[in-house]
């Protein structure tokens, strides 16, 4: 589907904002830190929300990417925030993130110089 290829493109924008938040991150510095909590935590929401948008025919396609885990994720971050649980989130955004990004990168067309 032709609108598949951009919200790809809005995962692995959204995946490589996820990791560019924790980079210098400890898990110290998360667990105390809610700005840091809030600004993750809608990164893997955009991820969610674009996967949830993607054609099944793509997600059929593409069965090594967890798109049910992913719009799961998106779903609970939406609406049971308060009952997040911030080890997993950052598990997540420090293992299975760098695995997407990895996933995704071939699936977007090439970015045009």
């Amino acid at each position: 589907m032709w609108r598949d290829d951009a919200y790809l493109l809005d995962m692995l924008i959204a995946a490589r904002i996820a990791r560019q938040f924790s980079e210098e991150l400890t898990w110290e510095d998360f667990r105390r830190n809610s700005l840091y909590q809030h600004a993750i935590a809608k990164a893997l929401e955009n991820i969610g929300e674009a996967a949830r948008k993607i054609s099944d025919e793509t997600k059929m396609a593409h069965p090594e990417i967890p798109w049910s885990q992913i719009i799961a994720l998106r779903h609970r971050i939406v609406h049971d925030y308060f009952r997040l649980d911030l080890f997993k989130v950052w598990d997540i955004v420090q293992h299975d993130v760098p695995d997407l990004i990895r996933m995704l990168e071939p699936l977007v067309p090439p970015e045009e110089p």
